[in-house]
Parts: structure tokens; C-alpha cells; sequence
């Protein structure tokens, strides 16, 4: 029985027409799957559904969406990241709630740790993605022992240093932050070449947020990024804590920021 699948040329042109057309006639594709978006159940036997197609350097995974959710895509991510995608795809969390990120668009991995808050700058309460890495991170090609290179990578990015919370950090043109069904599900950058963007950071399984949180980045449609090396920030649990860290880290020199249009809601 035909599914009732949407596939985008994109997709078809990566996997080739004979398996398009598996795809399409229901050879290949599941009736019943769980939206690599929301998590939701879905069923492409009753309701409209994408295929959406996770892409690494030598492994693709084909994944399946609500249309409403996501539209029919590619999402190049680094060969590491697809263990991440499929634990996102099949549900397993495992004990790793961190992802991830390809830092200059170079094949340098570095896992990072992502906190939502909301951070009040020049009288109104913005939504903020806070970055940090677990532990040094290497330019890539370096010698191991090299030094901690994040910010300066993220600042060659066009991300801005940052010395206090007083002021709104200047919007990176080219990158994004991806929100579906109000979850969290990757931070994009642009691609090469002019590309399409890229996953610079991508969720292991969509992180929720909350409805203030979502409401202002609904209102604003933009959000804040801020990034600290190692140990600067810390999980914090509480918001007035974050905003704490964030300022203590502004003051040491180890912040760097940018605004980010939001994609999805």
C-alpha cells in the first residue's frame, strides 16, 4: 500500500530513484514510526510524512517526521554525530545527554554541553543557548597538549567577545536555531560553498524547553548564544544562577556571543 510520504528532491537524488520509489510504494518505509521531531508516534498510512536523511562523511540514516514537524530534508552531520541521530531515531538516550559539534566546519569533534535559560538584557527577558564544551578543545590539526582553542575558533565563526550582559551580542547572518514542537533540535551554520546549512550542533534526542522560553523566542524570533570554554559556565540550576555564571565569565574574558534567527517554533 502506497504511504503517504513526501520526499524532497534532495533526498531522492542521495538515495537514487529505484529506492525513491520503494519508498513510495511502501516496500521500504514503516506504517507506523516514531517522528525523529516531536517523538510523537506517526503513521505514514493516515497522515502526510517526511523522509528525512541523516548524512555523514561514509553512513546515511533515513529517518521518517511528521510533515507538520519537519519538511523533507538533508542534515549533513559528521560521521561521529549519526551514533547521536540514531539514538535520537530509535529513542535511546543512553547516559549521554550532550552532542557533538563540528567546530569551523572542520572534522574536529568536541562534545558540548547545551543550557537553555532566559537571560534579561536591556529590560526584557531573552531566550539564551548557553554552549560549553567538557573539556579543551584543540584546533584542529594541533598537537595534542596545544591549549584550549574553542573561543578563538568560535570568534574566526564571527561569534563576539563578550565583557558584560548589557547589551544584545550582534545577529550571525548564516546560522540558526532549530525549534520543532517546541524542542530544542540542533544549531545550524551555514554550508560550504554556499551550501545549505549544516548541523554544528545536533541534539541526541530534541531537548525540551520551557513555555517561557519558547514563547520569547516566538516573539523575538531570534536567540541568544553564548559560549564559554570548560568549566566557566557549569550546569546551573537555576536561572539567576546561569545569569551569575554568565556575568562572571564576561568578566574573566572567557565569553564569547551572538544573536541566531529561529527556525521552526
Amino acid at each position: 500500500m502506497p504511504r503517504m510520504l513526501d520526499l524532497s528532491d534532495e533526498v531522492r537524488a542521495e538515495i537514487g530513484d529505484e529506492e525513491a520509489d520503494r519508498l513510495l510504494a511502501g516496500e521500504n518505509a514503516p506504517g507506523a514510526y516514531d517522528c525523529t521531531s516531536c517523538r510523537t508516534p506517526g503513521d505514514s498510512d493516515r497522515e502526510r510524512t517526511s523522509t528525512v536523511l541523516f548524512v555523514g562523511d561514509e553512513t546515511a540514516v533515513l529517518a521518517f517526521a511528521h510533515s507538520a514537524c519537519l519538511p523533507s530534508q538533508i542534515v549533513e552531520v559528521a560521521e561521529e554525530q549519526l551514533q547521536g541521530a540514531v539514538r535520537s531515531i530509535t529513542g535511546d538516550t543512553g547516559d549521554a545527554p550532550d552532542s557533538a559539534a563540528s567546530l569551523g566546519g572542520r572534522p574536529e569533534q568536541a562534545v558540548l554541553g547545551v543550557t537553555s535559560g532566559l537571560v534579561l538584557i536591556e529590560g526584557e527577558l531573552r531566550p539564551a543557548l548557553v554552549v560549553e564544551p567538557t573539556g579543551p578543545i584543540a584546533r584542529p590539526g594541533a598537537a595534542p597538549g596545544g591549549g584550549d582553542d574553542f573561543l578563538p575558533l568560535l570568534i574566526e565563526q564571527g561569534f563576539m567577545p563578550v565583557t558584560s550582559l548589557d547589551g544584545v551580542p550582534p545577529t550571525l547572518h548564516g546560522w540558526s536555531v532549530l525549534l520543532a514542537m517546541g524542542q530544542l533540535h540542533a544549531i545550524l551554520q551555514p554550508g560550504t560553498a554556499g551550501g545549505p546549512q549544516v548541523a554544528w550542533w545536533q541534539a541526541h534526542q530534541p531537548l525540551q524547553v520551557t513555555e517561557g522560553w519558547r514563547a520569547a523566542a516566538n516573539k523575538l524570533q531570534a536567540v541568544l548564544l553564548f559560549a564559554a570554554p570548560a568549566g566557566a559556565i557549569g550546569r546551573q540550576p537555576r536561572e539567576d544562577l546561569l545569569r551569575g555564571a554568565l556575568d562572571r565569565a564576561a568578566g574573566r574574558g572567557q565569553l564569547v556571543a551572538c544573536g541566531m534567527p529561529l527556525a521552526g517554533t
